[in-house]
Order: structure tokens, then sequence, then C-alpha cells
């Protein structure tokens, strides 16, 4: 019988959707309070792929991705989305605003794939704690990003493709460095 390991720590990485660089500013903020330095941060990229989220918050939308240095244990991604959420409402509360301003995704890096946290329940997704689910967004290979027929449309843009690959290298790293560290 198989005897059950500890996970290998992850790369939390979270996406933000707005139109408006001072609630990307302020939630970016707000983030790395509650999770620590960023080790890289996207170009902030058109989100014109779905009106998806066009009614809640309006047109002209904008997604970045922000790295975190530390890592964490992969089993975290649920109390995150949570906390994410809550966030939302709580940038809304600060903006006045009348609606949705920001939308927060979360996601856990591997060094073989991307996880993002979700509320929606389907068929690929898996339930994790919290009523939060786990999306398998992106697999890697050595030099290349992988798409599943799932993948969401902005997440295969090249520039998507460019930062995740950079945010792995960095993850990479990180555990060749714990690996020799002895810990």
């Amino acid at each position: 019988m198989a005897e059950a390991k500890p996970f290998a720590p992850g790369k939390l990485v979270v996406g933000i959707i707005s139109s408006q660089d001072q609630y990307f500013a302020r939630t970016g903020e707000a983030l790395i309070a509650f999770y620590g330095p960023i080790d890289l941060r996207s170009p902030i990229f058109p989100f014109n792929v779905t009106d998806y989220y066009d009614k809640q918050m309006g047109k002209n939308l904008r997604r970045l991705f922000m790295s975190f240095a530390p890592l964490i244990p992969p089993e975290s991604l649920s109390e995150i989305k949570v906390r994410t959420n809550s966030l939302e409402e709580e940038m809304r509360e600060a903006f006045a605003g009348k609606s949705r301003l920001v939308n927060i995704d979360p996601g856990i890096l591997t060094g073989s794939a991307l996880f993002m946290a979700t509320a929606k329940d389907f068929a690929h997704r898996v339930p994790l704690r919290q009523g939060i689910y786990a999306h398998l967004e992106l697999l890697f290979t050595k030099t290349a990003v992988h798409f599943l027929s799932w993948t969401y449309p902005d997440f295969r843009q090249e520039g998507y493709q460019n930062f995740f690959l950079e945010v792995r290298r960095i993850y990479l790293e990180q555990l060749r460095q714990i690996k020799g560290t002895g810990r």
C-alpha cells in the first residue's frame, strides 16, 4: 500500500479583472498585505474574449496577474478563494460602487499544472471545501503550455502563456533552492 505524502508547496497566482487602474492598485495592495510580496506581475491585458462580466462590471475590462513570492500549501486554495470573494465586496464598499468593481481569481501553480479556484460547479471541476472547486486550467511541459477543452479562452492568449511559463520557471527555482537547503 502506498503511503500518502504531504503535498509540495504551490505558487499562488491571482488574476484581477477590472476597468480602472485605481481598483487594480487597491486590490493589489490588499492581496500583498494578505499573502506577502509578489515576485512577478503581468502586463495588463485586454479582457475582451467574453462579455460575461459586462453587466456586473461594465465595458473595457482588463486583467492582470500577480505571482506571490511565498510558496503555500495547495490545499489552502479554497480558503484563499473565500477570502478573495470577501475582498471583492470590500472593494465595492471602499469605492461606494453600486455593483462589482473587481473580479479576483486565485490559483495554484505547480510544476505540471495551473489550478484556478471557482465557486461554479461543472463536470471537470473538483470540489475542495466551503463551496469552492478547483478548475484545472493549464498543463505544462518543460517548454510549453497545453490547453484543455475547457481552458478559458483568454488563457489561450500568448501573453498569458508567457507569464505563466515565467512564473513556473521562478517556482521551479524556488523548489530547487528548498531541496538544496535540506528543508
